[in-house]
């Protein structure tokens, strides 16, 4: 049952814009090839916006980020010179779907918003190389490279990162499959 107009705004300014701080936070951070930030925030809130026109959302913080890091990757895509195999094979789950899988689909959304919250919280340092590696899919010694450090460094920044993350995870109730 679709919301009426105000409500839909008045969701909006409770649910959605009070996570905006923490969104551009998060992908300055995590996106740092992602020069126009602002375009991705609208983005991902005129695409929350109509999401909700069709159907509840159960998460929005959740679904924003998920949104947003979708946007972030296309630019990323649309800005390489080559096309990146690694880019291409993120998870997809971020697709609205209808039907039974409604619940994991939530499920799995807010996973994933924990999961880029248990990135933000890394050291700076930490958080570019996990970055540069799981998402934009650079090699340890590309990472070395751009960062000037040791790929020694990059392997161990990327052993404690993801001990970081599985931990932050863990606390937060997200079994290891």
């Amino acid at each position: 049952m679709p919301l009426e107009k105000p409500d839909r705004l008045r969701w909006f300014t409770q649910e959605v814009h009070p996570h905006e701080s923490s969104l551009r936070s998060y992908l300055r951070s995590a996106f740092p090839s992602v020069h126009d930030v602002d375009d991705v925030v609208q983005e991902s809130y005129l695409r929350i916006w109509r999401s909700r026109t069709e159907q509840p959302i159960q998460s929005a913080k959740a679904f924003l980020f998920c949104i947003a890091r979708r946007i972030a990757i296309d630019v990323i895509r649309r800005n390489k010179t080559s096309q990146n195999d690694a880019v291409a094979n993120l998870d997809v789950s971020c697709v609205l779907e209808e039907g039974v899988n409604v619940v994991e689909t939530v499920s799995r959304r807010q996973e994933i918003a924990l999961l880029a919250e248990a990135i933000d919280a890394l050291p700076s340092q930490c958080r570019k190389i996990m970055v540069l590696r799981k998402i934009e899919g650079l090699s340890h010694r590309e990472i070395a490279s751009r960062l000037g450090i040791t790929e020694a460094t990059v392997h161990a920044q990327l052993q404690r990162g993801m001990q970081k993350c599985m931990a932050y995870l863990h606390q937060h109730g997200v079994k290891s499959s």
